[in-house]
């Protein structure tokens, strides 16, 4: 059974930074892409930035800069630096690994909390 567990979540202060960590148990098959989402209560869960298995990246505008993903695919592990942080990105913070075993699937973490004060 696949099982993404992530990292690293807490407290810090406005302008702070944290580095978030997932890392992937199981039968993965061979790797995709590996991303952080993210989703605040009340509203929906968005993107935040993305990796692929060639190490392409690719982020949302708002984190552009000042978050930095990068992966190793021999550990199943994505990472999510996050500098600068504003007290709006207060959010659960999600992994997510999209994978191919015969057929492509999505997996997610369980997320964690970060929490930016201002």
């Amino acid at each position: 059974q696949v099982q993404l567990v992530e990292s690293g979540g807490g407290l810090v202060p406005a302008g702070g930074s944290l580095r978030l960590s997932c890392s992937a148990s199981g039968s993965l098959g061979s790797i995709i892409t590996m991303g952080w989402y993210r989703q605040a209560p009340g509203k929906q869960r968005e993107f935040v930035a993305r990796i692929t298995s060639g190490f392409s990246t690719t982020y949302a505008d708002s984190v552009q800069g000042r978050f930095t993903i990068s992966g190793d695919n021999a550990k199943n592990t994505v990472y999510l630096q996050m500098n600068s942080l504003k007290p709006d990105e207060t959010c659960v913070y999600y992994c997510s690994m999209e994978v191919r075993r015969g057929v492509k699937r999505t997996y997610w973490g369980q997320g964690t909390q970060v929490t930016v004060s201002s």
